[in-house]
């Protein structure tokens, strides 16, 4: 709950936007590759039977694409420049949208009252250190560069519009 705090300080003060507008897409970008090595690494968990199958590429967890395809988006967005800003902000929020839908199922796979999902095998690993990171520190600056990314890109295209106008 506190990283949530502060992305959401983040993006509701002067201070904060001014950081958020520094912050460099083409970085933001290529950041998302951490995706590889933590769907990597929830696999191992359900094969330890720590997760369930759901959370991971071979179940629901569809957000491995996101870090696959960062590196080419990089390339040819960000490099090359063959992708326009629109293509770099659905991308974007396609992304936010695998991240939203791992973290439902996770949080919907825990062991509490709540649980939706995974009756067989619930998803008790992030609960124990260091599986704590993910949902602690790794998830929330994957959320924060994601929505970084999409305000940069919405702000670019007001001022493209603006250019275009004049």
């Amino acid at each position: 709950m506190p990283p949530l705090v502060f992305i959401a300080v983040l993006f509701s003060t002067n201070k904060g936007r001014i950081f958020i507008d520094s912050l460099n897409i083409k970085y933001l970008t290529i950041l998302y590759t951490i995706r590889i090595p933590v769907e990597i690494v929830l696999f191992w968990l359900f094969l330890h039977k720590t997760i369930p199958q759901l959370m991971t590429f071979e179940g629901r967890n569809f957000d491995i694409l996101a870090g696959i395809s960062a590196p080419f988006i990089y390339y040819f967005g960000f490099i090359k420049n063959k992708l326009s800003n629109k293509i770099l902000l659905g991308w974007n929020i396609l992304c936010l949208g695998l991240l939203i839908n791992i973290v439902t199922n996770a949080v919907l796979s825990l062991p509490y009252p709540f649980r939706q999902f995974a009756f067989d095998q619930p998803n008790i690993a992030i609960l124990y250190f260091p599986f704590t990171w993910l949902p602690g520190v790794i998830v929330p600056i994957v959320l924060l560069s994601q929505l970084a990314s999409i305000k940069i890109l919405i702000t670019q295209e007001r001022k493209l519009k603006v250019i275009i106008i004049y």
